[in-house]
């Protein structure tokens, strides 16, 4: 199974570490396309290395060869937003996780159809979410 993450980076690197676990988490359920989400290297400015267009070809690329979206909303973001999206409207399984304790979640995400949406107290939980659903799209 390919797995595509989606975490904030320009909307803050506040949860990275969290991001990281989750991807830990996954890899044995299949290959993390965006394992790089995790890395604690990575800041609020991106992958500075590379141009926008590429990032954005690049990632819509991961998104059609992914078998299912995990993304973090924890932290409002754009283009997690965007991804969750375009994944949706792809018709890929699109499960995503939120603290119970954040702020209000937009409703074009919490509305949308195509989304699992899953609160959780814990960072334990939000893994075990994560691992449940993988463990779901690959029986």
């Amino acid at each position: 199974m390919k797995i595509y993450f989606s975490g904030s980076i320009s909307g803050g690197r506040g949860r990275q570490a969290l991001y990281a676990r989750i991807i830990g988490a996954l890899r044995p359920m299949g290959q993390v396309l965006t394992e790089h989400i995790g890395d604690p290297s990575l800041g609020v400015e991106g992958e500075s290395n590379r141009d926008d267009r590429f990032i954005h070809d690049r990632d819509m690329a991961w998104i059609r060869e992914a078998d299912a979206v995990v993304a973090e909303v924890s932290t409002p973001s754009l283009g997690v937003g965007y991804e969750i999206a375009r994944a949706a409207e792809m018709g890929k399984p699109v499960l995503c996780l939120r603290d119970a304790a954040a702020g209000r979640l937009s409703a074009m995400i919490a509305g949308c159809p195509g989304v699992t949406l899953r609160q959780y107290e814990s960072e334990e939980e939000a893994i075990r979410g994560a691992v449940d659903f993988a463990v779901l799209l690959s029986c």
